[in-house]
């Protein structure tokens, strides 16, 4: 049994505009890409508008692929990624807070480290990244998703479809649903509810998990699960 959404949420879904904050980087340039194959609009954010467009250019033409300034973007859509690095999330999010007002805003930031002997969870006083921008974004509804989407795939071009689920947490069922319908649209992907809110911070940790496995088997490994 697959797991569904209406087929009003779905074509809802197909015609959002998404906005990607940090979508310079490989993982915003990724999504990015993914979502522009899928038919959507999809605007490249970023603190310099320079690189936005420059990055924008890599992946496809006006109207359909644009880069701007992270408030523009956030401004223009209907819904936003958050995929910028995890120390500067607080900050950016917090300059963003009126630009994302009545948004669904889709966290996807793993608070994670490095040191000699791998990758290790951060703790985060709130409880997850996710948890804090809900804390920063009191007029936007945000949920996590797309945590665990290997930025290589993403943007590689001999991958046409991908073999994962996309864990989708939040508390606002409509928007978990259109998040849910929105990772369906890239093919192979499938949206899947996972929790609340509060329980983000597990699924943002499990990536250090994830790195383990791809550097032991060479691997950009992702999740699947069974039984839905």
């Amino acid at each position: 049994m697959a797991a569904q959404v209406s087929r009003e949420i779905a074509e809802e879904a197909a015609e959002l505009v998404v906005a990607i904050l940090g979508g310079t980087g490989d993982q915003g340039r990724g999504l990015a890409r993914r979502l522009a194959l899928a038919g959507h609009r999809v605007i490249i954010g970023s603190r310099n508008a320079g690189r936005a467009a420059a990055a924008a250019a890599e992946l496809g033409s006006p109207p359909q692929v644009t880069g701007v300034e992270n408030e523009e973007a956030a401004r223009v859509a209907d819904l936003v990624i958050v995929a910028v690095p995890w120390e500067g999330h607080a900050e950016l999010l917090a300059q963003l807070a009126d630009a994302l007002k009545g948004k669904i805003v889709v966290d996807c930031v793993n608070p994670i480290a490095f040191d000699a002997r791998g990758a290790y969870p951060i703790p985060v006083p709130e409880g997850s990244a996710a948890q804090q921008a809900a804390a920063v974004l009191h007029g936007s509804t945000v949920v996590g998703a797309f945590h665990h989407v290997s930025a290589v795939l993403l943007l590689d071009p001999e991958v046409d479809e991908f073999d994962l689920d996309v864990m989708v947490l939040g508390d606002n069922r409509h928007a978990t649903d259109l998040v849910q319908a929105l990772a369906g649209r890239i093919p192979g992907m499938r949206g899947v509810y996972a929790g609340r809110l509060r329980n983000c911070g597990q699924v943002e940790a499990l990536t250090a998990n994830l790195v383990s496995v791809n550097r032991r088997y060479k691997a950009h490994a992702g999740l699947r699960i069974t039984d839905i």
